[in-house]
C-alpha cells in the first residue's frame, strides 16, 4: 500500500493506493493554526481499519515551509557572505544580520586571497549578541572550490546549532540566487525539523514501519531525513502534487492547460507536447529568487471559498478567503454558496440563499441570477490570468523537465481541471476558452493521488577541469583529483554512478532510478597556442515521473 497526502490551504486530502487502485480516500478541513494536527488526524482516520504493516511508502505534500516564509514564522539567521571583488554587496543583504568577509576564489576554483579569521570572530560575536542560532555561509564560486565555506563552517560549528553551506544546495553558478536559497533553507529548517520530528514520533506510535517522503517543488520526492537538511526543496510542494495528480489522471502528448481550482486559489500549469514546463533557473518566493528547481506554475487568489464582496456596484471575488462558505457557517458569501444554491453541489440551500441575498440587495438581481453571475466572473478571472501567464511564457524560451528548448509557442489544445469546483466550472471554462475541457474521475482528490505516485527526483552537476586536475559535484560535496587524460566518457560514467548514489540516499529504490543526461559540454582550455586541458560540464537528472498509473 502507498499512502499519499496533500495539505492544501483549505483541505487535507489523502488516499491509499494498492495494486494500482484507490482503495480509500478522505478529505478533511485544514486547521491553519495547527498544520501538524491537520495532517495527523487525516492520516489517523485514513488508516483506520487497515493493516499498518502493509504500508510500503508514505508521500506527503506539505505547506509547512511555504507557510513559514509567507507568514514570516521563520528562524533568525546570520549570513556570512564572501562576495569577492567586482560585485555590489547591498542587494545580497538578507537574514537578520549579514557579515561580508574578505578573501576570494576565482571562476576556476583557485584561491585568490585567504579568509580573515578576525572578521569571522567578530561575526560570531555579533550573531551571539543578536541571539541568532542558525547561520548560512556562501562564498562566490564555492561550487568550484568549497574550501572557504568548509573552513568557515568548521569555525562556526562550536557556537551554532545549524549551518547551511551554499555549495551544498545546487551546482548552478548564480551567486545571488545561491545566497537567497541558503538563507531560506536556514530560515525554515527549525520549523521543518519540528514538523518532521512530530510526524516520525506519531508514525512510530502507530507502529508503522514505512519510509516517509516529502514532495519537492519539481514534482519529485525526497526522504524525510534528506528534507530536514534541505527543507527549502519542499517549498511549493502543493502545486507539484497538483501537477503530478493531473499527469496521473489526464495523460496527454499535446500542448495543454491544467487548472487546479481549490478552496483558496487556482493553480495554473501548462504542458508542452505533454511535458510539464520547468523553471530554468529556480523559483521565486516573495522577494527571493532561488536555485530551487521547480515546475512552472502561476496562481490566482480565487477558489470555491473566496470571499465575495460588492465594491462600487460590482461583484469582487477574492483574493482573500475569510473562512468556510456561508452555507456551512462561514462569515461571508463565497462561490461555493452560489454552487449550493443552484443545486450543483450539496449543502444548506437556505443558508446559501441567505448568502446570495446579502449581495443581491444592492445589485437588483435575483439570488439565482447572481449565483450564475458569480460563476461567470470566476471563469473570466481565470481566463484573464491564464492569458497573461501564457503571453509571459511565450515571450521567452520554454523549458520542460527535459530542459529542452522549444522554438514554437505553446498553444493549448485541451484543458484539464481538478479540485472541488472542477465539475461545476468545467462547462464555463470550456465556453470561455473555446477549447474542450474535461475533469477526470477522482478530480476532487487528484492532489493526494499525485503525491502518492510521485517518484524521488534528483539532479547533479559534474564539473571536471583537467588542466587544474580536479572534479567536483557540489550538490554531493564531492571534490576529487583527476589526471590530465580524463575524458568526457569517463566523466559521463562517473556522473551516472553519482546520480545513482544520490538517488539511493534520497530513498529511491534500485528499480526506480532512470538517469537522464540533460546537459553535456566539453571545452578545450587554451594556454598560449596550445590546448592545456578540457573543461567538462555535465548535468544529470532523475526527472519527475510517476511510480505507476492508476
Amino acid at each position: 500500500m502507498i499512502v499519499g497526502l496533500d495539505m492544501g490551504g483549505t483541505h487535507v486530502d489523502a488516499v491509499i493506493i494498492e495494486n494500482k487502485k484507490i482503495i480509500k480516500s478522505i478529505k478533511k478541513p485544514t486547521n491553519r493554526d495547527d498544520l501538524f494536527n491537520s495532517i495527523w488526524t487525516t492520516l489517523d482516520e485514513l488508516l483506520l481499519g487497515h493493516n499498518p504493516s502493509k504500508i510500503k511508502r508514505i508521500n506527503l505534500s506539505t505547506t509547512i515551509s511555504t507557510n513559514a516564509i509567507v507568514e514570516s514564522k521563520i528562524s533568525k539567521v546570520g549570513m556570512m557572505i564572501q562576495s569577492g571583488p567586482g560585485l555590489s554587496q547591498d542587494f545580497l543583504t538578507c537574514g537578520d544580520e549579514t557579515v561580508f568577509l574578505s578573501g576570494s576564489t576565482d571562476h576556476r576554483g583557485r584561491i585568490v586571497s585567504d579568509l580573515n579569521h578576525i572578521e569571522i570572530k567578530k561575526g560570531i560575536q555579533l550573531f551571539q549578541q543578536k541571539n541568532i542560532h542558525a547561520c548560512a555561509v556562501i562564498t562566490k564560486f564555492s561550487t568550484r572550490n568549497p574550501s572557504h565555506e568548509l573552513e568557515i563552517k568548521q569555525i562556526l560549528e562550536k557556537n551554532f546549532s545549524t549551518i547551511t553551506m551554499g555549495h551544498s544546495l545546487s551546482g548552478k553558478l548564480n551567486f545571488p540566487r545561491r545566497v537567497f536559497t541558503s538563507y531560506l533553507n536556514e530560515a525554515v529548517r527549525h520549523t521543518f525539523y519540528d514538523f518532521s520530528t512530530n510526524i516520525q514520533k506519531s508514525i512510530k506510535d502507530k507502529k508503522i514501519d514505512a519510509p516517509i517522503f516529502i514532495l519537492k517543488a519539481d514534482g519529485g520526492t525526497m526522504s524525510l531525513s534528506a528534507a530536514e537538511n534541505q527543507p527549502v526543496e519542499t517549498i511549493l510542494s502543493g502545486p507539484a502534487a497538483s501537477l503530478m495528480g493531473m499527469k496521473a489522471l489526464c495523460p496527454t502528448n499535446k500542448d495543454a492547460l491544467l487548472l487546479d481550482i481549490g478552496g483558496t486559489t487556482t493553480d495554473i500549469f501548462f504542458l508542452a507536447q505533454g511535458e510539464p514546463l520547468l523553471e530554468p533557473i529556480g523559483i521565486q518566493i516573495g522577494p527571493y529568487k532561488t536555485l530551487v528547481r521547480a515546475t512552472y506554475s502561476a496562481s490566482i487568489g480565487i477558489g470555491g471559498d473566496s470571499c465575495i464582496t460588492v465594491e462600487n456596484g460590482k461583484l469582487k471575488i477574492g483574493p482573500k478567503r475569510e473562512g468556510i462558505p456561508y452555507a456551512f457557517g462561514g462569515p461571508k458569501p463565497t462561490p461555493t454558496d452560489a454552487m449550493i444554491l443552484l443545486g450543483f453541489i450539496e449543502g444548506n440551500q437556505e443558508k446559501a440563499l441567505d448568502a446570495m441575498n446579502l449581495l443581491a440587495s444592492s445589485l437588483k438581481q435575483s439570488p439565482e441570477q447572481l449565483a450564475y453571475k458569480i460563476l461567470d466572473i470566476m471563469g473570466d478571472q481565470i481566463k484573464k490570468q491564464v492569458d497573461q501567464t501564457l503571453q509571459k511564457i511565450n515571450s521567452k524560451p520554454v523549458y520542460t523537465v527535459k530542459d529542452f528548448l522549444y522554438l514554437e509557442k505553446i498553444e493549448p489544445k485541451q484543458i484539464y481541471m481538478i479540485g472541488g469546483p472542477a465539475k461545476v466550472l468545467s462547462p464555463i471554462i470550456e465556453n470561455k476558452f473555446h477549447l474542450p475541457c474535461t475533469y477526470p474521475e477522482n478530480y476532487d482528490i487528484a492532489n493526494a493521488i499525485g503525491a502518492a505516485l510521485a517518484k524521488p527526483t534528483t539532479e547533479i552537476t559534474l564539473l571536471a577541469d583537467t588542466s587544474e586536475g580536479f572534479l567536483s559535484v557540489p550538490e554531493l560535496g564531492i571534490y576529487e583529483d583527476i589526471g590530465n587524460h580524463y575524458t568526457l566518457d569517463m566523466a559521463k560514467k562517473r556522473a551516472f554512478e553519482l546520480l545513482k548514489e544520490s538517488a539511493l540516499l534520497l530513498g529511491a529504490q534500485e528499480d526506480e532510478i532512470e538517469p537522464e543526461m540533460i546537459e553535456e559540454n566539453s571545452f578545450p582550455m587554451v594556454r598560449g597556442f596550445s590546448t592545456s586541458g578540457q573543461n567538462i560540464r555535465l548535468k544529470v537528472q532523475m526527472k519527475p515521473t510517476l511510480l505507476h498509473s492508476i
